[in-house]
């Protein structure tokens, strides 16, 4: 196995646990605050990952790309100026952001909240965010030591501290929640502010970890700065010039998604205080932007290697001036994203209902937001990979302006939409901004490459057959259970969505294989497998 498949795999597959027990934690989180207060928790977070994001400024993916290219010409010496230079950088925007986010949580909560609100009060708005602000000092620091590690091509250092930083976030989490609310009597508001307190936490358990891999690989660094040609003696100046240039469409690619929650959080209590169910509106903010959205962005994950492999592979083809290759890729891409990604969204669709109660617990309004959001699944991964093919084909200026125009639409229309048809207005809303941003995208990825492809159209038309056959057989399963299994705890939830979910799968991977069309996506190896089957 190269050096680079390995480290894109050790890379993967931190980033993919890491999200994995993200997601998983809010089960036992929820049973502990309850549906009332775990609206409280997303109003910390959403503004806490714009802060990371802009305080990061993409900075460990630039870094890393800058010191791996002085690397590649034996000037060692230059990437480790930028380290110095860079932590320092690091800790000043850091503490910059936290005293933003620290100072400014109070307008801040009253844009968001009402006084009046019954659920939620703005006092507890402020402290949350507040107490979520600490993290701003740690990680951005962190990050671009994850990003000169890369730049090394070793990439065990970011995945082992992405994966210990998510464990002991959690661990403090849970257990800083249940000391709260179990032993020393306290109120869910703490117990959430103790929550939102866990990712300064987590990031010095990874900062740790970053640490130990420093004093491990530091006499090897040093002896190949030793080593070191003539170095290129580049100015800081540029060295951060070219950073930037680098950092600003990746800092847009990552905060797409918390910029359309942010808007959704400063408008929907405002928005919904007009409709019959305002007293709810702080209970509804929390399922859309919480626990439903961490079952939505499920799929998405499917997406987010896709769009962190594709970049290097479509700009060696795009700069080699292989567009033929180029235009393989794509056709590959969009299929492939459709294949895995539908199938995913239609059955957790269906299966709505149980999969909140067995994450969270029976709701009427939490399953059918759930059900109504999942679709945008599909739009949340096309978004990065089309956004990663502008990278790629050298086009990243137009990430920024598509995206811009997509948020000033989900800005215009959000509060009319809500006031007409609440959660799902802002659903609408959402969908909409998302795509116009990937319709543009698409349109200059068209234009640059001169890309069309009809046959991609026929195998996007098979594969939503297919999945419509797999939503005629999973309707049918659900009727025949309905019979004798219902969804009277969480076991029997888990269940039905094993046994259904199985039924749905097995017919998918009949059909996908019987048509030829997983072959054909998914390459020799799995023919060699399929055909032992007479597939």
């Amino acid at each position: 196995m190269s050096t680079l498949i390995k480290g894109t795999a050790i890379l993967t597959m931190g980033l993919f646990l890491s999200k994995i027990l993200g997601v998983i934690y809010v089960i036992p989180f929820y049973d502990m605050v309850g549906e009332e207060n775990i609206g409280l928790y997303q109003y910390a977070y959403i503004p806490y990952n714009l802060m990371l994001s802009l305080a990061i400024s993409g900075a460990p993916i630039a870094f890393s790309k800058f010191v791996a290219k002085y690397n590649s010409l034996g000037d060692y010496e230059t990437g480790r100026r930028l380290l110095k230079s860079g932590l320092t950088t690091m800790m000043v925007t850091g503490f910059a952001a936290f005293l933003f986010l620290y100072f400014f949580a109070g307008p801040l909560a009253e844009l968001t909240i009402d006084e009046k609100d019954k659920v939620n009060s703005v006092q507890d708005v402020k402290e949350v965010i507040q107490w979520v602000s600490f993290a701003l000092i740690v990680v951005p620091f962190m990050s671009l030591f994850r990003g000169f590690f890369q730049g090394y091509n070793f990439m065990m250092p970011t995945a082992v501290s992405q994966l210990i930083e998510q464990i002991v976030r959690i661990v403090f989490l849970l257990g800083g929640a249940y000391l709260v609310l179990n032993v020393f009597n306290g109120t869910p508001e703490t117990a959430v502010q103790i929550a939102v307190l866990s990712a300064f936490v987590g990031a010095l358990g990874g900062v740790l970890v970053l640490f130990y891999y420093w004093r491990k690989k530091k006499p090897e660094y040093n002896e190949l700065r030793a080593k070191s040609v003539e170095s290129y003696d580049v100015r800081l100046r540029d060295m951060y010039k070219e950073i930037a240039i680098y950092a600003l469409p990746v800092v847009f690619l990552g905060i797409a998604n918390p910029l359309f929650q942010f808007i959704d959080m400063l408008t929907f209590n405002n928005a919904m205080s007009t409709t019959e169910n305002a007293a709810n509106s702080s209970i509804y903010l929390g399922i859309l932007n919480l626990t439903a959205h961490k079952l939505v962005m499920i799929p998405v994950m499917l997406a987010t290697g896709f769009s962190m492999a594709l970049i290097p592979l479509i700009t060696k083809y795009f700069t080699n001036n292989q567009f033929k290759s180029v235009n393989r890729t794509l056709d590959q891409t969009f299929q492939i994203l459709l294949f895995l990604t539908l199938p995913a969204v239609v059955g957790m669709t269906m299966l709505s209902d149980e999969l909140y109660h067995v994450f969270y617990e029976i709701s009427e309004p939490g399953s059918e937001i759930l059900a109504h959001y999942l679709p945008v699944a599909i739009l949340f991964a096309m978004f990065p990979v089309t956004a990663s093919i502008l990278q790629g084909i050298n086009q990243q200026k137009w990430i920024i302006l598509n995206l811009s125009i997509g948020l000033l639409l989900k800005f215009a229309l959000n509060i009319p939409l809500i006031r007409m048809f609440e959660t799902d207005g802002a659903i609408a809303a959402t969908i909409i901004g998302y795509v116009v941003a990937i319709v543009m995208n698409l349109a200059v990825i068209f234009k640059t490459m001169n890309y069309r492809s009809n046959m991609v159209l026929r195998r996007i038309l098979l594969i939503v057959i297919l999945n419509a056959i797999m939503a005629g057989a999973v309707f049918a399963s659900l009727a025949g259970l309905d019979l004798f299994l219902g969804m009277d705890s969480k076991f029997h939830s888990l269940a039905r969505i094993l046994i259904v979910g199985g039924i749905g799968g097995a017919v998918y991977g009949y059909l996908s294989l019987k048509t030829g069309i997983a072959q054909k996506l998914l390459g020799e190896r799995l023919t060699k497998y399929t055909r032992k089957f007479g597939f």
